[in-house]
């Protein structure tokens, strides 16, 4: 790697980044928030690298979800709770279906900043500049909650550590044991049209009545009673991502302290551009959204400069074409990867290629466009003979009613009972998990097929 500065991106064009107008007030939060201690450590971030090459090479599957954009105002432990709930309810369906251990990484602690469509947005005949996410401003449409204001950094330092030390704290403290989390899956198969995932729901308890039989408990098995949990972003909000970063003692090299994971989206992943430059110096494991207008030579640009070791679950690619796209996009960018040898772990995004404007009005994404996607992100794999090591949603444990479709048939007219995202519509609780359970049997049919053709 050349030689690498935290401020380096400093000079290099910036795009999807709030422009400060008082600059003296973004130096003092940038020097404070240097001062405070890193929210996670470089030695998790090599833990999780390492579940994420297991991952690549198909021994392990990553689930990765969380909020779209992380609300201060809807802060709560009830809040943070119920998403890791369900996450943990959909990483033991798919470990079932996977029959591999589920990389449980959360959008959260950190997920704050947004990109945009556009720098501004029109209401009523007056323009103001777009939404950025809570730790650049306020939701509120008036001239003065749109501006940026640096101290917002300092709330996000705040409840990102929170979050983290809850998170923790329900990870090993036992509200993670195999017993409760599958308790919880059966409420959800209860429901009178759920009858799909009943079988498996089934077979998972009878998996769990035999360990009990055989003497294997949360007792005499710590892994049954906690878990690991990680934590990722989009590092949108350069100012914020180089005060936190750090230099690892046992290594010698930085780490992004902000989150074990950070990703670049697809709109800022200019392979000269400062978000890049950021993320090639830090030794977390980075993503890299992967739309449709990624060409093979960008690609090989940026797994040159981002893993120029080639370094296995240093590098997630996050596939996002959109439901009936996936066949044009995904077989090209698999080739490119194959012909340059590159390690890298494939991972699908159903959420951000299918967003809509429902007929009410609403920011929707239909289940079934989510659903199609996922499939055809399997299908695809498959015939390339290519490993599809992930999913990647926007979710919460909260039962809104943002996007519509689901075993609870969401519709046009029910988005607005609870339609409470800041910014992108989010998969609820109940179509969380049951998208698990669809992509638990993908898996499951995937095992089925190599096992046959290993006999053969």
């Amino acid at each position: 790697m050349s030689e690498w500065q935290k401020t380096g991106w400093r000079a290099k064009p910036r795009i999807q980044m709030p422009e400060y107008t008082d600059t003296q007030a973004l130096s003092e939060v940038e020097a404070r928030l240097a001062t405070y201690p890193p929210l996670v450590f470089a030695g998790e971030a090599r833990t999780l690298k390492g579940a994420l090459g297991s991952a690549s090479r198909g021994e392990a599957f990553l689930l990765q979800g969380g909020d779209c954009a992380e609300s201060f105002a809807q802060f709560s432990a009830d809040n943070i709770r119920d998403t890791f709930k369900v996450l943990l309810q959909m990483a033991m369906v798919l470990t079932f279906g996977a029959k591999v251990p589920v990389v449980k990484v959360g959008r959260m602690a950190g997920q704050f900043a947004k990109p945009r469509s556009a720098p501004t947005e029109v209401k009523d005949g007056v323009e103001l500049p777009s939404y950025r996410g809570d730790i650049v401003n306020d939701l509120d449409f008036t001239a003065d909650a749109r501006i940026p204001d640096p101290r917002k950094m300092l709330q996000g330092y705040t409840q990102a550590a929170a979050t983290l030390n809850l998170l923790r704290a329900f990870s090993t403290g036992g509200y993670a044991d195999v017993h409760q989390v599958h308790a919880w899956t059966l409420g959800f198969t209860d429901r009178e049209e759920a009858e799909l995932y009943r079988d498996m729901a089934n077979r998972i308890q009878d998996t769990l009545d035999f360990m009990t039989a055989a003497g294997v408990t949360q007792d005499t098995a710590h892994t049954l009673h906690s878990v690991d949990f990680y934590t990722s972003h989009e590092a949108l909000l350069l100012e914020y991502e180089e005060a936190l970063a750090r230099i690892d003692s046992t290594t010698g090299t930085w780490v992004a302290g902000s989150g074990h994971m950070i990703w670049i989206g697809d709109r800022t992943r200019q392979p000269d551009g400062a978000h890049v430059e950021f993320a090639r110096g830090v030794q977390n494991p980075i993503g890299l959204k992967c739309g449709p207008s990624m060409t093979s030579d960008d690609l090989k640009l940026l797994m040159e400069k981002l893993n120029p070791e080639n370094e296995a679950g240093r590098l997630t690619l996050i596939a996002r074409f959109g439901a009936g796209s996936v066949g044009e996009h995904l077989p090209r960018l698999i080739r490119t990867v194959r012909e340059e040898g590159a390690n890298v772990l494939w991972v699908c995004d159903p959420m951000h290629g299918n967003t809509i404007k429902s007929s009410s009005g609403y920011k929707t994404r239909p289940f079934e466009s989510v659903l199609r996607e996922v499939r055809e992100f399997f299908s695809v794999h498959q015939a390339e003979g290519s490993i599809p090591g992930g999913v990647h949603f926007e979710m919460t444990g909260q039962d809104v009613t943002e996007c519509t479709g689901g075993v609870r048939a969401v519709t046009d007219e029910d988005l607005s009972d609870r339609y409470h995202t800041a910014c992108d519509p989010r998969l609820n609780a109940s179509q969380s998990l049951e998208l698990a359970f669809l992509v638990a049997e993908e898996l499951s049919a995937r095992r089925g097929a190599k096992t046959k053709v290993e006999a053969v």
